[in-house]
């Protein structure tokens, strides 16, 4: 098949039979569900735009695995073009959907496990390689969404995972037999899950000899025997259960999940085992996986930002101040602030290099810079756009109320804007500023700039290993002439 419509994608995800609790609730409908429907609209748009022409360069590419033209979130890449063109279709993606649109960790687990099963195989003579690119060509094919798994919950942060009081609490391997294994444990933070069709699973730190049966990575259907999925709860979410609260919504057509994922005794087959105890590998493919999925974030984050300065503009435009030059200046720097995360996004694409097992690698320092950039900027970005809004984002009366025969002529008289902008315009701008800073989409936007893809200091320590500062030292002394 190759290609997946949106209208294909979706039905195929209807098809699913997931495990889903949310609010209390068991949720037999993922599709549906007006909390989750907005969450897969997100997932659908990666595949409408695929559809269009205009932007068939970005999304679609030729797989180097089957020769055949393939969704660019399976692809593997096989050059710096094909880097730089992954973050130019997730900040499209971005402007489209002001939102996360889920696809990105399974693409970049995709690329960091493609590396390291190769070099797994050299040293060890295993076939996780030969397993990798079967189930890659399989995904190709189909046009899956794969959710990328890889946070635990971790419990006592001191201990290593086989110090654990409870030894659930990192992934683990509990049963080894010959056609496979059996997992049992959990995943959080997952991203988009009750809309992917597999779930693709690596460690979550470096381990040690002893940590063997945690050093694990595989594939399952999401809709395996002991996968339940735990929606995890956001600002605002019951807003999009409420009858005629499309307004309050601020985003009603798209959006974010997270998730809980728990695995009771789900069983592996062999052959979609990619690592299993070989220890001394976890921490290269985690590494690698965290350099893909900040880089990402220097185009995702672009996107989302984009609608946010365009709504801050939006709202100076009705508010009847866009010539006041403290406004202009807020709306350069929110420019300038986005500007320069793109380009570190774009940065560690060009600077990328060929692995051993033949696609490519960003380089890892820049990325690390450029998603420390994105732990701050794009809170900067959200300070100045609620600074531009006024209070009125968040004391706004409810659509409900404007569209009461009482209190709907006042809000609309008291409410209306300059020149007069009627109060319904004012009110759609208000709720979409609210929607990316402190809503549902806050998840995919600000809040999640902060942990997505590793915390602050996860950055840092990464950049500090990788910055030399040693040969920055040797440079000082030739400059000096100073000789040891």
């Amino acid at each position: 098949m190759g290609l997946m419509t949106g209208k294909e994608y979706i039905e195929s995800i209807r098809k699913l039979d997931l495990n889903v609790y949310m609010l209390g609730e068991k949720i037999e409908n993922v599709v549906d569900d007006p909390i989750l429907r907005p969450s897969l609209n997100s997932v659908k748009a990666t595949y409408e735009l695929a559809e269009k022409p205009e932007y068939e360069d970005l999304m679609t590419t030729k797989s180097i695995l089957t020769g055949n033209k393939i969704n660019r979130f399976t692809h593997l890449h096989k050059n710096t073009d094909d880097l730089i063109k992954k973050v130019k279709m997730q900040r499209l993606l971005g402007q489209n959907t002001a939102s996360c649109f889920q696809r990105c960790v399974g693409m970049d687990s995709f690329n960091s496990l493609f590396s390291t099963t190769y070099e797994i195989d050299q040293k060890h003579n295993t076939k996780y390689h030969e397993n990798f690119k079967s189930f890659m060509e399989y995904v190709q094919e189909k046009d899956l969404t794969v959710d990328g798994a890889m946070t635990d919950p971790k419990g006592d942060r001191s201990l290593p995972p086989n110090k654990q009081e409870d030894k659930d609490l990192f992934l683990r391997v509990v049963e080894r037999r010959k056609d496979g294994v059996v997992i049992r444990g959990a995943k959080v933070h997952q991203t988009g899950i009750t809309n992917s069709h597999e779930v693709l699973v690596m460690p979550t730190i470096a381990m040690r000899e002893d940590d063997k049966d945690y050093a694990i990575s595989f594939a399952v259907p999401t809709d395996s025997d002991g996968i339940t999925i735990i929606v995890g709860r956001q600002s605002c979410d019951t807003r999009k259960r409420e009858k005629n609260a499309d307004i309050d919504v601020g985003n009603r057509n798209y959006g974010g999940t997270e998730a809980l994922v728990i695995f009771e005794d789900v069983f592996v087959p062999n052959d979609r085992i990619f690592l299993n105890g070989e220890t001394e590998f976890a921490g290269m493919l985690i590494e690698r996986f965290a350099g893909y999925h900040r880089q990402s974030y220097g185009g995702c984050k672009v996107g989302v930002g984009d609608v946010l300065i365009g709504s801050a503009a939006l709202i100076t435009e009705y508010n009847g101040i866009t010539k006041a030059s403290h406004i202009k200046d807020k709306l350069i720097e929110m420019c300038h602030l986005n500007e320069t995360l793109y380009a570190c996004g774009i940065a560690c694409s060009a600077e990328g290099y060929q692995t051993k097992a033949g696609n490519y690698q960003i380089d890892l320092l820049l990325a690390n810079v450029c998603k420390q950039n994105v732990t701050r900027f794009p809170y900067e970005i959200a300070r100045l756009a609620e600074d531009i809004a006024g209070g009125l984002m968040v004391t706004l009366p409810s659509q409900k109320d404007y569209e009461n025969p009482v209190t709907g002529k006042y809000m609309e008289k008291y409410l209306k804007g300059a020149n007069g902008v009627p109060a319904i315009k004012r009110m759609k701008v208000f709720r979409l500023i609210e929607n990316l800073t402190l809503g549902t989409a806050a998840v995919g936007y600000r809040t999640e700039s902060m942990h997505g893809a590793g915390s602050p200091q996860a950055q840092r320590i990464m950049i500090g290993r990788q910055a030399n500062i040693e040969q920055k030292k040797e440079l000082a002394k030739a400059i000096a002439n100073i000789e040891d």
